[in-house]
This record gives structure tokens, sequence and C-alpha cells, in this order.
């Protein structure tokens, strides 16, 4: 097996040099980002073919086919040099943890930047040390019912295969009853997700952590993964410690930006396990917000508001809108009221002396001013994610929005934070951010 690691927008050469793909090699990462939710008609989303060499697009993860796996790393400055992939992978691990409150410690974390492995390899580890830890202490067992054919009464009797299975069989009692059971539901996903990840991972030491895994959990039912019983799942104080696992299990196997291939032609496995940067900062920041904002009497609301746009027009009264609904990425509201709109950006944010723009997108800034107008909020925020081109994070600059006639213009907030920190260090940082911007007051 080939292991090949990328930056987003990066590329990586076609050939027969060690360090390249081979040509059957592109053609099976390909066909695998066709088949991918996220890789659109062609797959060009994730991968594009330019014969000579593949470019990536703005996914990150692990794309994976017979016989190589592409491991795709965050990059904001396209122009800046590669970093070390341990540390690179150290922060994608973080933003992972905290968009999905995974509960990661950063002891678990930081020792990734010194391994060579891949994403999968360190998602894969943590996984099996957490579970393993948990098993040791006792699967989580419930009552079930059982039906079978016994010669002692238990129960209660079945009385429909009593009297036709066992019409001729005064020996054998067809009972239903309940027991304690570690075959539940929850048991069953793990149990999957451990066997599926026993054809993944890398290292003997990771594999060694699966078997006794899959000894450990003997008592517990194989399932299919395409009939896993995720609606049957109940979190409650019994079983409360697992919670941390359901979700990492659920990431691991059905999460919307995953998927799990078969090639049908070789017979063989793949595994893909890709993220949208931008939706994935979105979601790393929304919830470092909220741990942020947490003493502060506010809400924050992702992929909220729904106003829209435009509507009927009339003469002598509001309009009231039916068109072009808007979605932004984070409201923060304090007693019912807007008091700021933050729109997320995966992008490079240029230093003021390369560019007076700063590479700010024209139809980001429209965008932000329909929001000021629909919303009634004169408070917006535009974050990007910090990099080594920027002197300091936090807020970089402070612009008015020009409206003739308004004596006091709405305020366009641009800031920049480092999500590459531990968790308590963002959620810090956030938070003077958006003191800075709404006034302590109002927060």
């Amino acid at each position: 097996m080939k292991y090949l690691a990328v930056h987003e927008w990066g590329r990586v050469n076609v050939g027969q040099d060690p360090s390249s793909l081979t040509r059957a090699d592109a053609t099976r990462l390909i066909a695998a980002a066709v088949a991918h939710s996220l890789g659109g008609d062609e797959g060009t989303s994730i991968i594009s073919d330019h014969h000579h060499y593949v470019r990536v697009g703005q996914c990150v993860g692990v794309l994976a086919s017979t016989d190589v796996t592409l491991e795709i790393l965050p990059k904001v400055d396209p122009a800046a040099p590669d970093l070390q992939p341990g540390s690179v992978r150290a922060q994608l691990v973080r933003m992972l943890d905290a968009a999905w409150e995974l509960g990661l410690s950063e002891g678990e974390i930081a020792p990734l930047a010194r391994q060579n492995t891949n994403l999968l390899d360190c998602l894969i580890r943590i996984f099996a040390d957490r579970l393993l830890a948990q098993v040791r202490q006792g699967l989580p067992r419930a009552y079930r019912e059982k039906a079978r054919d016994v010669a002692v009464m238990r129960g209660r009797l079945d009385v429909i295969r009593q009297f036709t299975i066992h019409s001729v069989r005064p020996d054998r009692l067809a009972c239903r009853f309940d027991e304690l059971s570690a075959d539940t539901p929850l048991a069953q996903i793990m149990r999957a997700c451990v066997v599926l990840l026993s054809r993944l991972a890398r290292t003997q030491e990771t594999h060694r952590r699966l078997f006794e895994l899959r000894i450990l959990m003997g008592e517990v039912s194989d399932a299919p993964l395409g009939r896993l019983p995720w609606a049957s799942v109940k979190i409650d104080r019994s079983n409360r410690r697992w919670r941390t696992l359901y979700d990492l299990g659920r990431l691991l196997l059905v999460r919307d930006w995953q998927a799990t291939h078969y090639d049908a032609e070789s017979r063989a496995r793949g595994f893909s396990l890709l993220f949208p940067m931008n939706e994935l900062f979105e979601a790393t920041i929304a919830a470092a917000l909220r741990k942020a904002l947490s003493t502060y009497d506010v809400d924050v609301v992702t992929q909220g508001g729904f106003r829209y746009c435009l509507g009927e027009w009339l003469p002598n009264g509001p309009c009231s809108g039916n068109l072009f609904r808007t979605r932004p990425d984070i409201i923060i509201r304090s007693r019912g009221k807007v008091v700021l709109v933050v729109d997320t950006k995966w992008k490079c944010l240029r230093d003021d002396a390369d560019e007076s723009k700063r590479g700010i997108s024209q139809s980001d800034v429209y965008q932000l001013m329909a929001y000021a107008q629909l919303y009634n909020c004169d408070r917006l925020l535009m974050l990007y994610p910090h990099h080594a081109g920027l002197s300091t994070a936090g807020v970089q600059a402070n612009y008015g929005i020009a409206v003739p006639g308004k004596l006091r213009s709405d305020r366009l907030q641009i800031a920049t934070v480092d999500v590459g920190q531990e968790s308590a260090a963002v959620s810090a940082a956030l938070r003077q951010i958006v003191l800075d911007t709404v006034g302590r007051q109002k927060a």
C-alpha cells in the first residue's frame, strides 16, 4: 500500500517515481472521488486529473483506493511553504475535536505531530484506545426480549408457537423473556466500527488493540454496515460515558462528509474520510463561540435566520419576503435581537501592504451588507483563519458601510483566529474578538 500526503489545492505527479502516483493509482482515486457525495459529477470537487498530475480541491482528509491512500491536509496560504504534515495533522484533529465535540485531550492530540502516520490512523488509534478503556470497565447492558425453546418454563409462553411448532412436543416450551444482555444497539455499532477499522489500521500496535476488542466484545453480534441500529441507540445516564465514542464511531461510519466505497472490479475495499474545509472551519468556529460566550446572555445560531431578500412590492405597506432566502453562517442574538452576524471564510487574508482589498471577495462584502439590512444589525464580522503571513491574530481591520445620509454607519470588522491552538485558546481569542466588535455592554 502506497501512502502520500498533499496539501489542499496541491498536486501530485503521475509517473513511475516512488513519490508519485501511477496512472492506475490516479484512475482509482478519481473513481473513488466520483463515487463520493462531495465529488460532484466527475469528482473534480475532490481531485481533478491533468494527465501528468492530479490536483486536489478544498477537501481535507483521506481518500483511499485499492493500492494507494492519499492524505489531504489543510493549508490556508497557497503561496506559503508547506508545513510539516504532523503539525498540520494535529491542527486538523483539533478542528474535528472542536466541531464534533469529541472531547479529545491535548495529550491525545499532541503526539500526532511526532508520528509518521495519517489522519485516518490517528482517529483509529484514538478510537481504539478509548473504546478499549471503556470495554475493560464493562460493556453497557440492557434488557432485551429473547424467544427460545426450553425444557423449563421461563418468562411467558408463546402460545402460537407452542401450539403450532411444538404441538406434538410437550417436552419443549416456546418461551419469551427479558434477559440482561450486552448485545445492545450501541455495542453492535461499536463492534461494527472495530471490524471495519481492523481492515484499515496500519500499525501493529493498533491492530493488537482492535484484536483485543474483538475478543472482549465476543458476545456482541455482528451487524451489516448498511443496517446498523442507529435509531435504536439511546444515550442516557447509564451509558453517558459512551457518548464520545458513539460520536467518533458515527464520524468514521456514517457522517455526510465521509463515505465508504466498495471496488467491485478489484473486489477490494476502499475508504474515504473527507471534509470540506469551508464547512469544517464554520463548525469549528461555531462550537468555539458557544464555549466562549457561555457565560453571557446570548444565543449562537448556525445556518439560521432564513429571512428572504425579496417579496411582492406593495405601495402602502411593508414587504413580506418569499424569494432568495438567506442563511448566515453564524448569528449571535441577545434577548431576541441580532447583535452580530458572523461570516466564516476559509480563505487567505492578505496583509494590507500586499493588497488594498486584502483578498476580500467583493461578493462576500455584498452578502454581509444584505445581512445588515435584513437582520437590522449594525455589527458584522468576517472571520478568516490566521496564517504566518499576518503579524498578529485578532481584529485586522475596521470598516464602515457607506450608506449616504446615515448618521452612524454599520460596522464591518475583519478578523483572524488561529484554529491550530488548543480549544481554550481559540475560545478566548473569539471571545475577545466578539467583545471588541459588539461592545461589552451588548454581549
